[in-house]
């Protein structure tokens, strides 16, 4: 047992190129920089066999961030373990606000040996899915609203009042239709600007035509085993 080693590995994850540090056991284990290797698949596979072919077991960690869970679950099916850690979460010195690739690597590898990383929740390959889809209507119906928030402060701008309460109804659309411009280009601003309105519209609907179909009962269960009734 006196031979048998564990190393924590931290990784300051980016688009291209991954910034890997390693923390010996114990407190006074050497914290070491690895290096900064291509963040593709392939290269990774490499480096994290590379690494722990020279310990007895091995944890790796980083960041939750824009990369997604990829690197999670690539270190995963490799047999080590793995955690992705909560940013806001992660133990700061005051004043330290000098941020490299190097020194996050660094410190990630200090701080998972010490324990004192916060894990956040890794949705599996379906919760993601869903929740990609979830995250495409909202932007959808939030353009939406921007476009008809364009075509209302149009009007107002030309003085025309909708005589009604209910906005965007076929009523309504019809009453766009109906209003008279002296010059062209202003005709023009407000056809492309209801257009607009209507493909955003057809974009909301089709992705809740998705997302219903998505979550419908027994799917939802079969994909999510949190989300028991």
């Amino acid at each position: 047992m006196a031979d048998y080693r564990e190393a924590f590995v931290g990784i300051d994850v980016a688009k291209l190129r991954n910034a890997i540090a390693i923390a010996d056991a114990g407190r006074e284990g050497e914290v070491r920089f690895f290096g900064e290797v291509d963040a593709s698949d392939t290269s990774m596979r490499r480096v994290i066999q590379r690494i722990a072919t020279k310990f007895d077991r091995v944890y790796f960690c980083y960041e939750a961030g824009p990369t997604g869970y990829g690197l999670y679950r690539l270190i995963r099916s490799l047999g080590y373990e793995c955690m992705v850690v909560a940013p806001s979460l992660i133990p700061r010195k005051p004043g330290d606000r000098v941020k490299t690739n190097r020194r996050d690597a660094l410190g990630l590898a200090r701080l998972l040996r010490a324990g004192e990383l916060t894990a956040v929740w890794v949705p599996d390959e379906g919760h993601e899915a869903m929740r990609d889809l979830v995250r495409a209507r909202a932007a959808a119906v939030e353009t939406l609203r921007v476009h008809r928030q364009h075509v209302s402060a149009f009007m107002l701008k030309h003085g025309r009042i909708y005589p009604r309460r209910k906005g965007w109804s076929m009523r309504y659309l019809r009453w766009l239709q109906e209003q008279p411009f002296d010059h062209p280009a202003h005709q023009i601003a407000l056809q492309e600007m209801v257009e607009a309105v209507r493909v955003s519209k057809e974009r909301v609907e089709r992705l809740e035509g998705v997302s219903r179909s998505s979550f419908r009962p027994g799917h939802w269960r079969r994909s999510c085993g949190r989300c028991r009734p």
